[in-house]
């Protein structure tokens, strides 16, 4: 497909102008960043198989009813979107202690959440992403009451949902980042999931080992990013190679069973 006009590049995607009006080509980028771009660096095939697993997530969700800007996707890096007018917030759904919750709460990782819990951030780099109340939320009209009780509805119903997903194949969801856009029709506006799922905004371990499956082992240098990328992969079935480009090629064959458990040595 033939490159159109780029509209935005972000630290993961970049997005073009899509082949109708209304539409967006979003290309998953090999580029990995850690604390608000602080840390940067890159995972070898990540963009190939975040595009697959969040492919297979959004049409799961559709399924059951969850409105995505998800249309199709088009090759190993891009996929066809919807264009929304994204909602400057990540809404954080948290099952198990981990990550900032436990730093600013003094709670020990991996020590499950009486309940789930949703959490805002104003999406800004440049201030660290802040956690923000509801109560900030309407006072600067980034979100309306109305648009809040979906995205927190929708957010409960895909943890729900995905979660159970992740635990069928042994993988724990611990917690993961939504983004949610505004799909216009005239002078009205609805909610809809927009961005990506994948282990770039999740949290995921193994059910069994603890081991991570996502972007944490980009964090703290735990090295074996590829391979836990691909073992989320592998795990949904997602990893096919009927589409390869030439060096897109994801040979799982050393790396299977290694993520079970084992550590790579080193």
């Amino acid at each position: 497909m033939s490159r159109r006009r780029q509209i935005y590049e972000g630290k993961a995607k970049i997005l073009y102008e899509g082949p109708e009006p209304g539409t967006i080509i979003q290309y998953f980028k090999d580029d990995a960043t850690a604390f608000n771009a602080e840390k940067k660096g890159t995972i070898n095939g990540k963009g190939v198989i975040n595009n697959r697993i969040s492919e297979h997530v959004f049409t799961r969700l559709a399924n059951i009813g969850i409105p995505t800007h998800f249309i199709r996707r088009l090759n190993m890096r891009e996929q066809l979107v919807r264009q929304v007018e994204i909602i400057p917030l990540e809404v954080v759904v948290r099952n198990v202690a981990a990550g900032s919750l436990c730093k600013r709460l003094g709670l020990e990782e991996g020590e499950p959440l009486p309940h789930s819990l949703i959490e805002y951030y104003y999406k800004d780099d440049a201030l660290g992403d802040p956690l923000v109340a509801e109560e900030h939320i309407a006072c600067f009209n980034w979100a309306s009451q109305e648009e809040m009780q979906d995205m927190a509805a929708m957010a409960i119903r895909i943890n729900d949902f995905i979660a159970g997903m992740f635990a069928a194949v042994d993988i724990r969801l611990v917690d993961f980042k939504l983004e949610f856009g505004r799909l216009w029709d005239g002078d009205f506006a609805r909610v809809i999931l927009a961005d990506e799922i994948s282990p770039d905004g999740c949290r995921l371990w193994d059910m069994n080992s603890g081991e991570k499956l996502d972007k944490d082992r980009f964090r703290r240098d735990l090295g074996g990013e590829e391979e836990a990328y691909q073992e989320v992969a592998r795990r949904l079935g997602v990893l096919q190679n009927d589409d390869n480009a030439p060096g897109e090629v994801l040979d799982l064959s050393a790396h299977r069973g290694r993520m079970r458990g084992t550590p790579k040595k080193k």
